[in-house]
Protein backbone atom coordinates (compact mmCIF):
# COMPACT_ATOMS: atom_id res chain seq x y z
CA UNK A 1 0.00 0.00 0.00
CA UNK A 2 1.21 3.66 -1.16
CA UNK A 3 2.90 5.87 1.45
CA UNK A 4 -0.08 8.35 1.15
CA UNK A 5 -2.75 5.67 1.82
CA UNK A 6 -1.09 4.38 5.13
CA UNK A 7 -0.44 7.93 6.99
CA UNK A 8 -4.24 9.06 5.75
CA UNK A 9 -5.28 5.72 7.70
CA UNK A 10 -2.89 6.13 10.50
CA UNK A 11 -4.12 9.84 10.76
CA UNK A 12 -7.98 9.15 10.83
CA UNK A 13 -6.81 6.05 13.59
CA UNK A 14 -4.81 8.56 15.87
CA UNK A 15 -7.59 11.29 15.60
CA UNK A 16 -10.38 8.71 16.38
CA UNK A 17 -7.88 7.12 19.31
CA UNK A 18 -7.88 11.31 20.55
CA UNK A 19 -11.95 10.77 20.66
CA UNK A 20 -12.22 14.00 18.02
CA UNK A 21 -15.64 13.25 17.06
CA UNK A 22 -16.16 10.33 13.92
CA UNK A 23 -17.53 12.83 11.58
CA UNK A 24 -14.55 15.75 12.22
CA UNK A 25 -12.19 13.06 12.07
CA UNK A 26 -13.61 11.54 8.80
CA UNK A 27 -13.94 15.29 7.08
CA UNK A 28 -10.58 16.26 7.82
CA UNK A 29 -8.40 13.04 7.06
CA UNK A 30 -10.29 13.62 3.52
CA UNK A 31 -9.23 16.91 2.96
CA UNK A 32 -5.64 16.75 4.16
CA UNK A 33 -5.53 13.71 1.49
CA UNK A 34 -6.76 16.09 -0.82
CA UNK A 35 -4.42 18.41 -0.32
CA UNK A 36 -0.70 17.13 0.28
CA UNK A 37 -1.50 14.16 -2.13
CA UNK A 38 -4.24 15.17 -4.86
CA UNK A 39 -3.06 17.64 -7.63
CA UNK A 40 -5.57 20.71 -7.40
CA UNK A 41 -8.58 19.85 -9.70
CA UNK A 42 -9.38 16.96 -7.53
CA UNK A 43 -9.00 19.53 -4.28
CA UNK A 44 -11.64 22.14 -5.99
CA UNK A 45 -14.20 18.56 -6.80
CA UNK A 46 -13.91 18.21 -2.80
CA UNK A 47 -16.33 20.78 -2.06
CA UNK A 48 -18.83 20.04 -4.78
CA UNK A 49 -18.78 16.42 -3.56
CA UNK A 50 -19.16 17.56 -0.01
CA UNK A 51 -22.87 19.44 -0.97
CA UNK A 52 -23.96 17.02 -3.48
CA UNK A 53 -23.14 14.28 -1.03
CA UNK A 54 -26.03 15.94 1.15
CA UNK A 55 -28.31 16.66 -2.03
CA UNK A 56 -29.84 12.90 -2.10
CA UNK A 57 -33.66 12.81 -1.86
CA UNK A 58 -32.90 9.67 0.14
CA UNK A 59 -32.10 11.06 2.74
CA UNK A 60 -35.16 12.85 3.15
CA UNK A 61 -37.08 9.77 4.31
CA UNK A 62 -34.55 9.33 7.61
CA UNK A 63 -35.69 12.95 7.94
CA UNK A 64 -39.08 11.81 8.32
CA UNK A 65 -38.14 8.57 10.24
CA UNK A 66 -36.58 10.31 12.76
CA UNK A 67 -39.49 12.64 13.32
CA UNK A 68 -42.20 9.92 13.72
CA UNK A 69 -39.38 8.69 16.59
CA UNK A 70 -39.39 11.39 18.10
CA UNK A 71 -43.23 12.44 17.89
CA UNK A 72 -43.69 8.53 19.31
CA UNK A 73 -41.37 9.40 22.48
CA UNK A 74 -42.57 12.72 23.25
CA UNK A 75 -46.23 11.51 22.94
CA UNK A 76 -47.88 8.22 24.43
CA UNK A 77 -47.56 6.31 21.54
CA UNK A 78 -44.50 4.19 22.98
CA UNK A 79 -46.28 3.72 26.78
CA UNK A 80 -49.63 2.05 24.52
CA UNK A 81 -47.18 -0.27 22.33
CA UNK A 82 -45.70 -1.61 25.54
CA UNK A 83 -49.16 -2.34 27.34
CA UNK A 84 -50.00 -4.21 24.48
CA UNK A 85 -46.78 -6.71 24.53
CA UNK A 86 -46.79 -6.89 28.43
CA UNK A 87 -50.56 -7.89 28.33
CA UNK A 88 -49.55 -10.42 25.66
CA UNK A 89 -46.89 -12.32 27.58
CA UNK A 90 -45.68 -10.37 30.97
CA UNK A 91 -47.51 -13.44 32.42
CA UNK A 92 -45.20 -16.14 31.56
CA UNK A 93 -42.01 -17.41 32.95
CA UNK A 94 -39.52 -14.09 32.57
CA UNK A 95 -42.52 -12.62 30.39
CA UNK A 96 -41.37 -8.95 31.52
CA UNK A 97 -38.15 -9.59 29.31
CA UNK A 98 -39.70 -10.76 26.41
CA UNK A 99 -42.09 -7.72 26.40
CA UNK A 100 -39.75 -5.25 26.35
CA UNK A 101 -37.51 -7.26 23.16
CA UNK A 102 -40.67 -7.67 21.39
CA UNK A 103 -41.39 -3.75 22.25
CA UNK A 104 -37.67 -2.72 20.62
CA UNK A 105 -39.05 -4.77 17.19
CA UNK A 106 -42.63 -2.82 17.40
CA UNK A 107 -40.57 0.46 18.06
CA UNK A 108 -38.28 -0.43 15.40
CA UNK A 109 -40.89 -0.95 12.72
CA UNK A 110 -41.51 2.56 12.79
CA UNK A 111 -38.43 4.55 14.15
CA UNK A 112 -35.52 2.77 11.93
CA UNK A 113 -33.29 4.08 14.23
CA UNK A 114 -31.94 1.77 16.95
CA UNK A 115 -30.34 5.08 19.07
CA UNK A 116 -34.21 6.05 19.19
CA UNK A 117 -35.40 2.49 20.68
CA UNK A 118 -32.57 2.43 23.25
CA UNK A 119 -33.79 5.71 24.53
CA UNK A 120 -37.53 4.99 23.96
CA UNK A 121 -38.27 1.52 24.89
CA UNK A 122 -34.50 1.28 27.21
CA UNK A 123 -36.23 4.65 29.07
CA UNK A 124 -39.34 2.88 30.07
CA UNK A 125 -38.30 -0.97 30.54
CA UNK A 126 -34.79 -1.17 32.74
CA UNK A 127 -36.31 0.85 35.69
CA UNK A 128 -39.92 -1.37 35.07
CA UNK A 129 -37.76 -4.45 34.83
CA UNK A 130 -35.52 -3.65 38.24
CA UNK A 131 -38.81 -3.06 39.88
CA UNK A 132 -40.09 -6.73 39.48
CA UNK A 133 -36.87 -7.86 40.67
CA UNK A 134 -34.85 -9.11 37.19
CA UNK A 135 -30.88 -8.82 37.25
CA UNK A 136 -29.57 -5.61 36.99
CA UNK A 137 -27.15 -7.76 34.46
CA UNK A 138 -29.70 -9.42 32.59
CA UNK A 139 -31.90 -6.15 32.34
CA UNK A 140 -28.82 -3.60 31.00
CA UNK A 141 -27.56 -6.57 28.36
CA UNK A 142 -31.36 -6.97 27.13
CA UNK A 143 -32.21 -3.43 26.48
CA UNK A 144 -28.96 -2.71 25.05
CA UNK A 145 -28.72 -5.49 22.31
CA UNK A 146 -32.85 -5.72 21.50
CA UNK A 147 -32.79 -2.03 20.44
CA UNK A 148 -30.52 -3.51 17.21
CA UNK A 149 -34.01 -4.68 15.75
CA UNK A 150 -34.50 -1.17 14.93
CA UNK A 151 -32.28 -0.85 11.96
CA UNK A 152 -32.78 -4.46 11.00
CA UNK A 153 -36.49 -4.54 11.23
CA UNK A 154 -38.02 -1.92 8.54
CA UNK A 155 -37.91 0.65 7.88
CA UNK A 156 -34.08 0.89 8.38
CA UNK A 157 -32.08 3.67 8.02
CA UNK A 158 -28.97 1.69 7.72
CA UNK A 159 -31.30 0.21 5.02
CA UNK A 160 -31.89 3.19 3.32
CA UNK A 161 -28.25 4.60 2.77
CA UNK A 162 -27.04 0.89 1.66
CA UNK A 163 -30.12 1.29 -1.37
CA UNK A 164 -28.39 4.80 -1.89
CA UNK A 165 -24.61 3.47 -2.81
CA UNK A 166 -26.52 0.50 -5.23
CA UNK A 167 -29.71 -0.30 -7.62
CA UNK A 168 -30.73 -2.34 -4.96
CA UNK A 169 -34.98 -2.46 -4.53
CA UNK A 170 -35.56 -0.49 -1.08
CA UNK A 171 -39.02 -2.27 -0.46
CA UNK A 172 -36.91 -5.83 -1.51
CA UNK A 173 -34.38 -4.99 1.67
CA UNK A 174 -36.93 -4.12 3.69
CA UNK A 175 -38.47 -7.34 3.42
CA UNK A 176 -34.86 -9.48 4.34
CA UNK A 177 -35.32 -7.42 7.74
CA UNK A 178 -37.83 -9.28 8.55
CA UNK A 179 -36.88 -12.93 8.94
CA UNK A 180 -33.39 -12.24 10.89
CA UNK A 181 -35.67 -9.84 12.98
CA UNK A 182 -38.30 -12.32 14.07
CA UNK A 183 -35.44 -15.10 14.82
CA UNK A 184 -33.84 -12.69 17.07
CA UNK A 185 -36.68 -12.21 18.75
CA UNK A 186 -38.07 -15.47 19.14
CA UNK A 187 -34.15 -16.82 20.32
CA UNK A 188 -33.74 -13.87 22.55
CA UNK A 189 -37.32 -14.82 24.32
CA UNK A 190 -36.49 -18.52 24.47
CA UNK A 191 -33.33 -17.79 26.21
CA UNK A 192 -35.36 -15.72 28.88
CA UNK A 193 -37.77 -18.11 29.57
CA UNK A 194 -35.39 -21.26 29.95
CA UNK A 195 -33.20 -18.17 32.25
CA UNK A 196 -36.32 -17.30 34.46
CA UNK A 197 -38.46 -21.17 34.36
CA UNK A 198 -37.75 -22.16 37.66
CA UNK A 199 -37.39 -18.66 39.26
CA UNK A 200 -39.53 -18.04 42.00
CA UNK A 201 -38.41 -14.54 43.06
CA UNK A 202 -39.30 -12.45 39.54
CA UNK A 203 -42.74 -11.19 40.02
CA UNK A 204 -45.05 -12.09 37.44
CA UNK A 205 -48.16 -10.10 36.49
CA UNK A 206 -51.36 -12.83 36.64
CA UNK A 207 -52.58 -14.20 33.70
CA UNK A 208 -55.22 -11.86 31.53
CA UNK A 209 -58.46 -12.65 30.85
CA UNK A 210 -60.12 -11.97 27.69
CA UNK A 211 -61.56 -8.80 28.30
CA UNK A 212 -58.44 -7.52 30.05
CA UNK A 213 -56.48 -8.29 26.72
CA UNK A 214 -59.53 -6.99 24.61
CA UNK A 215 -59.30 -3.38 26.69
CA UNK A 216 -55.52 -3.17 26.25
CA UNK A 217 -55.59 -4.12 21.90
CA UNK A 218 -58.61 -1.83 21.74
CA UNK A 219 -56.57 1.01 23.61
CA UNK A 220 -53.62 0.59 21.75
CA UNK A 221 -55.39 0.03 18.49
CA UNK A 222 -54.18 3.34 17.40
CA UNK A 223 -50.58 2.57 18.25
CA UNK A 224 -50.42 -0.25 16.89
CA UNK A 225 -52.04 0.82 13.22
CA UNK A 226 -48.87 2.99 12.47
CA UNK A 227 -46.50 0.35 11.66
CA UNK A 228 -49.57 -1.85 9.78
CA UNK A 229 -49.90 1.64 7.46
CA UNK A 230 -46.32 1.57 6.82
CA UNK A 231 -45.97 -1.76 5.93
CA UNK A 232 -49.47 -2.48 4.06
CA UNK A 233 -48.73 1.17 2.31
CA UNK A 234 -45.41 0.33 1.24
CA UNK A 235 -45.58 -3.04 0.01
CA UNK A 236 -48.40 -2.92 -1.99
CA UNK A 237 -47.83 -0.22 -3.72
CA UNK A 238 -50.16 2.71 -2.16
CA UNK A 239 -47.21 4.74 -1.73
CA UNK A 240 -43.24 4.37 -1.98
CA UNK A 241 -40.90 3.93 0.85
CA UNK A 242 -40.15 7.64 0.65
CA UNK A 243 -43.93 8.37 0.96
CA UNK A 244 -44.23 5.83 3.66
CA UNK A 245 -41.90 8.03 6.01
CA UNK A 246 -44.11 11.42 5.47
CA UNK A 247 -47.44 9.43 6.04
CA UNK A 248 -46.44 7.98 9.27
CA UNK A 249 -45.45 11.38 10.35
CA UNK A 250 -48.68 13.15 9.93
CA UNK A 251 -50.67 9.67 11.05
CA UNK A 252 -48.66 10.13 14.28
CA UNK A 253 -48.82 13.69 14.75
CA UNK A 254 -53.20 13.05 14.11
CA UNK A 255 -53.03 10.22 16.75
CA UNK A 256 -50.99 12.07 19.35
CA UNK A 257 -52.60 15.22 18.87
CA UNK A 258 -56.86 14.58 18.63
CA UNK A 259 -57.02 10.69 19.44
CA UNK A 260 -54.49 9.87 22.51
CA UNK A 261 -54.58 13.95 23.24
CA UNK A 262 -51.22 13.51 24.64
CA UNK A 263 -49.54 16.46 22.56
CA UNK A 264 -50.55 20.12 22.32
CA UNK A 265 -49.87 22.10 19.28
CA UNK A 266 -47.16 24.09 21.25
CA UNK A 267 -45.15 20.67 21.46
CA UNK A 268 -44.69 20.16 17.57
CA UNK A 269 -42.06 23.08 16.93
CA UNK A 270 -39.82 21.48 20.09
CA UNK A 271 -40.65 17.63 18.23
CA UNK A 272 -39.52 19.04 14.82
CA UNK A 273 -36.42 21.47 15.70
CA UNK A 274 -35.33 18.00 17.83
CA UNK A 275 -35.68 16.09 14.38
CA UNK A 276 -34.12 18.98 12.53
CA UNK A 277 -30.96 18.83 14.56
CA UNK A 278 -30.49 15.45 14.39
CA UNK A 279 -31.41 15.15 10.93
CA UNK A 280 -28.19 17.99 10.71
CA UNK A 281 -25.82 15.56 12.69
CA UNK A 282 -26.86 12.83 10.49
CA UNK A 283 -26.14 15.47 7.08
CA UNK A 284 -22.45 15.90 8.86
CA UNK A 285 -21.70 12.25 9.17
CA UNK A 286 -22.58 11.80 5.33
CA UNK A 287 -20.86 14.77 4.25
CA UNK A 288 -17.86 13.83 6.01
CA UNK A 289 -17.91 10.24 5.13
CA UNK A 290 -17.87 10.83 1.33
CA UNK A 291 -15.13 13.56 1.55
CA UNK A 292 -12.85 10.70 2.88
CA UNK A 293 -13.95 8.28 0.63
CA UNK A 294 -13.79 10.24 -2.39
CA UNK A 295 -10.50 10.27 -1.13
CA UNK A 296 -10.08 6.51 -1.35
CA UNK A 297 -11.48 6.27 -4.27
CA UNK A 298 -9.07 8.59 -5.69
CA UNK A 299 -6.28 6.51 -4.63
CA UNK A 300 -7.45 3.52 -6.20
CA UNK A 301 -8.20 1.69 -2.70
CA UNK A 302 -10.72 0.20 -3.22
CA UNK A 303 -9.28 -1.36 -6.77
CA UNK A 304 -6.23 -2.46 -4.94
CA UNK A 305 -8.87 -4.17 -2.02
CA UNK A 306 -10.52 -6.24 -5.12
CA UNK A 307 -7.26 -7.59 -6.63
CA UNK A 308 -5.88 -8.60 -3.30
CA UNK A 309 -9.02 -10.41 -2.56
CA UNK A 310 -9.63 -11.61 -6.03
CA UNK A 311 -6.39 -13.32 -6.05
CA UNK A 312 -6.10 -14.91 -2.40
CA UNK A 313 -9.84 -16.48 -1.64
CA UNK A 314 -11.65 -17.97 -4.20
CA UNK A 315 -14.57 -19.25 -2.75
CA UNK A 316 -17.61 -17.22 -1.36
CA UNK A 317 -17.61 -19.25 1.74
CA UNK A 318 -14.34 -17.86 2.89
CA UNK A 319 -15.36 -14.57 1.53
CA UNK A 320 -18.46 -14.01 3.21
CA UNK A 321 -17.09 -15.52 6.48
CA UNK A 322 -13.83 -12.81 6.15
CA UNK A 323 -16.02 -10.11 5.40
CA UNK A 324 -18.37 -11.06 8.46
CA UNK A 325 -15.24 -10.79 10.92
CA UNK A 326 -14.51 -7.51 8.73
CA UNK A 327 -17.75 -5.51 9.51
CA UNK A 328 -17.95 -6.78 12.88
CA UNK A 329 -14.50 -5.22 13.36
CA UNK A 330 -15.53 -2.00 11.61
CA UNK A 331 -18.92 -1.85 13.66
CA UNK A 332 -16.43 -1.23 16.95
CA UNK A 333 -15.02 2.04 15.32
CA UNK A 334 -17.42 3.43 13.07
CA UNK A 335 -21.07 4.72 13.17
CA UNK A 336 -23.71 2.27 10.85
CA UNK A 337 -23.98 5.63 8.51
CA UNK A 338 -19.97 5.94 8.05
CA UNK A 339 -19.44 2.59 7.46
CA UNK A 340 -21.53 1.73 4.70
CA UNK A 341 -20.60 4.96 2.79
CA UNK A 342 -17.17 4.40 3.09
CA UNK A 343 -16.79 0.22 3.18
CA UNK A 344 -19.85 -0.35 1.16
CA UNK A 345 -18.48 0.91 -1.82
CA UNK A 346 -15.25 -0.84 -1.58
CA UNK A 347 -16.88 -3.94 -0.87
CA UNK A 348 -19.52 -3.85 -3.42
CA UNK A 349 -17.86 -4.61 -6.87
CA UNK A 350 -16.48 -7.70 -5.38
CA UNK A 351 -20.11 -9.00 -4.84
CA UNK A 352 -20.39 -10.32 -8.76
CA UNK A 353 -16.90 -12.49 -8.47
CA UNK A 354 -18.46 -14.44 -6.05
CA UNK A 355 -21.86 -14.57 -7.19
CA UNK A 356 -23.23 -13.10 -3.92
CA UNK A 357 -26.65 -11.13 -4.20
CA UNK A 358 -26.62 -7.61 -3.55
CA UNK A 359 -30.06 -7.54 -1.84
CA UNK A 360 -28.48 -10.27 1.03
CA UNK A 361 -25.22 -8.23 1.37
CA UNK A 362 -27.18 -5.47 2.26
CA UNK A 363 -29.26 -7.50 4.85
CA UNK A 364 -25.55 -8.76 6.33
CA UNK A 365 -23.91 -5.46 5.97
CA UNK A 366 -27.47 -4.20 7.93
CA UNK A 367 -27.14 -7.12 11.02
CA UNK A 368 -23.18 -6.58 11.05
CA UNK A 369 -23.36 -2.96 11.75
CA UNK A 370 -26.34 -3.26 14.11
CA UNK A 371 -24.11 -5.66 16.49
CA UNK A 372 -21.49 -2.72 16.19
CA UNK A 373 -23.83 -0.64 18.52
CA UNK A 374 -23.17 -3.10 21.28
CA UNK A 375 -19.52 -3.62 21.13
CA UNK A 376 -17.11 -1.22 22.49
CA UNK A 377 -15.05 1.29 22.38
CA UNK A 378 -17.89 2.96 20.38
CA UNK A 379 -20.77 1.55 20.76
CA UNK A 380 -22.99 3.97 21.36
CA UNK A 381 -25.94 1.81 23.16
CA UNK A 382 -23.95 1.08 25.67
CA UNK A 383 -22.92 4.46 26.64
CA UNK A 384 -26.52 5.05 26.17
CA UNK A 385 -27.67 2.15 28.97
CA UNK A 386 -24.84 3.21 31.09
CA UNK A 387 -25.38 6.20 31.89
CA UNK A 388 -29.40 5.28 32.52
CA UNK A 389 -28.29 2.62 35.04
CA UNK A 390 -24.58 4.70 36.20
CA UNK A 391 -22.77 1.47 35.05
CA UNK A 392 -18.90 1.51 33.47
CA UNK A 393 -18.34 0.17 29.71
CA UNK A 394 -16.67 -2.83 31.11
CA UNK A 395 -19.80 -4.18 33.15
CA UNK A 396 -22.26 -3.17 29.91
CA UNK A 397 -19.85 -5.24 27.66
CA UNK A 398 -20.06 -8.09 30.29
CA UNK A 399 -23.75 -7.91 30.08
CA UNK A 400 -24.99 -8.05 26.48
CA UNK A 401 -22.44 -11.06 25.92
CA UNK A 402 -25.39 -13.46 26.07
CA UNK A 403 -27.69 -11.82 23.87
CA UNK A 404 -24.87 -10.47 21.13
CA UNK A 405 -24.04 -14.59 20.74
CA UNK A 406 -27.63 -15.16 19.83
CA UNK A 407 -27.35 -12.26 17.13
CA UNK A 408 -23.89 -13.28 15.93
CA UNK A 409 -25.78 -16.69 15.26
CA UNK A 410 -28.51 -15.24 13.55
CA UNK A 411 -26.51 -13.74 11.54
CA UNK A 412 -24.28 -16.36 10.18
CA UNK A 413 -27.62 -18.40 9.96
CA UNK A 414 -28.56 -15.62 7.16
CA UNK A 415 -24.89 -15.48 5.99
CA UNK A 416 -25.45 -19.60 5.05
CA UNK A 417 -28.35 -20.09 4.10
CA UNK A 418 -29.47 -16.72 1.92
CA UNK A 419 -32.56 -18.10 0.68
CA UNK A 420 -34.08 -17.81 4.55
CA UNK A 421 -34.16 -14.04 3.70
CA UNK A 422 -34.40 -13.57 0.28
CA UNK A 423 -37.81 -15.95 -0.44
CA UNK A 424 -39.73 -13.16 1.39
CA UNK A 425 -38.71 -10.46 -1.72
CA UNK A 426 -38.75 -12.62 -4.19
CA UNK A 427 -42.46 -13.86 -3.18
CA UNK A 428 -43.52 -10.23 -3.54
CA UNK A 429 -41.23 -9.38 -6.86
CA UNK A 430 -39.38 -6.76 -5.55
CA UNK A 431 -35.73 -9.27 -5.76
CA UNK A 432 -33.74 -9.07 -8.79
CA UNK A 433 -31.11 -10.89 -10.60
CA UNK A 434 -27.81 -10.91 -9.44
CA UNK A 435 -26.23 -8.90 -12.93
CA UNK A 436 -29.24 -6.80 -12.99
CA UNK A 437 -28.81 -5.07 -9.61
CA UNK A 438 -25.44 -4.31 -10.13
CA UNK A 439 -24.24 -1.21 -8.05
CA UNK A 440 -24.59 2.38 -9.54
CA UNK A 441 -21.13 3.46 -7.85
Amino acid sequence: MEFSVIAILLMLLGAMAAYVPVYMSLFFTGVLGFIFFAPDPQTLMLAQSFFKSMDNFALVVVLFFILCGNIMTAGTIVEKLLKVVNVLVSWAPGGLGMAGCLACGLFGAISGSTVATVVAIGGFMIPALMKKGYPEKYTIGLMTTSPNLGIIIPPSISMILYCMITNVSLQGLFLTGFVPGIFIMGLTCIYTYFIFKDDTAIERLPVPNFSEVLSILREGFWSLMLPVIIFVGTFSGVFTANEAAVVACIYAFIVELFIHKSMKFKDMKKVIVGSAVTSATLLIIVAGATCFGRYLTFENVPGKIAEAVVENIQSPVTFLLIINLFFLVVGMFLDVISATLIIGPVVIPLLPTFDIDFMHFGLLMTVNLAIGYCTPPVGVSMYITGAMTNKDIVYVTKAVIPFLIIQITVLFIMTYIPDLVLWLPKAMGFWEAIESSMPAL
